[in-house]
């Protein structure tokens, strides 16, 4: 097991008291494990948390929980809290219904392209081209979020995904291991350029094979992964 970071010796988060405090603590806490900056195996202190977060432990607690209902911690009664490994079977499982709805909503799209979407889309790949040139994956995979939410909210279809999102963590750690490999954000950006390109010509069989193709590309290098990264996987 990892042991946490200094939680209570790092400088301390400013929550904004006008929302709740444990879907701040949820929303933080869920983007550090997404990033790998809580790495597999990590243990988490509750006390530790709240003074990390300026709050009592029942936020931290309700935080956990539902981070432990999405997969991403796994919390063991009187033991410990630890950050969960990657399940490559839910990454599966996630990568599936993630790809049987955006092949239906580009296929939407293309036959109807909203207005001002196609600009929207190219401002992202052009941001993303920026951040790809300084390795700034961070941001990159913020810009690449960005991306795909902006399809779902063309279609209107947010919810959908705020689903997918709940259910994306394994995945999405997954792809984080896999962007800083030679040739990755590169590939990427061409996949984007041609689920854009589809969508302007209004041709939604190329729109889902170019988003089809996109999909593909971390799960189909998984097996490299685990050898990489044999501690963070469940295989």
């Amino acid at each position: 097991m990892t042991q946490s970071p200094a939680m209570s010796a790092s400088p301390k988060i400013r929550l904004d008291r006008t929302r709740l405090a444990a879907l701040q603590v949820l929303e933080q806490l869920r983007e550090a494990i997404l990033s790998l900056e809580l790495v597999p195996g990590t243990v988490l202190v509750r006390q530790d948390l709240a003074g990390r977060f300026g709050v009592s432990q029942t936020p931290v607690r309700e935080a956990l929980l539902r981070l432990s209902e999405e997969g991403l911690v796994d919390v063991f009664p009187q033991h410990a809290t630890l950050v969960s490994r990657i399940d490559i079977v839910a990454a599966r499982e996630a990568h599936f219904l993630r790809r049987s709805i955006e092949l239906e909503l580009v296929h939407q799209l293309a036959q109807h392209e909203p207005a001002g979407l196609v600009a929207q889309m190219k401002a992202i790949i052009a941001q993303q081209v920026a951040l790809s040139a300084g390795q700034r994956y961070g941001d990159f995979v913020d810009a690449d979020r960005a991306f795909h939410r902006l399809m779902y909210e063309a279609g209107n279809v947010l919810g959908l995904w705020e689903l997918v999102g709940r259910v994306s963590g394994h995945v999405g750690r997954l792809r984080r291991l896999h962007l800083p490999t030679a040739g990755k954000t590169e590939a990427i950006l061409r996949d984007h350029r041609a689920i854009v390109r589809a969508i302007e010509a209004q041709n939604p069989a190329a729109a889902q094979a170019a988003l089809r193709k996109h999909l593909s590309g971390t799960l189909s290098a998984v097996n490299d992964i685990c050898r990489q990264y044999p501690d963070y996987v469940i295989a």
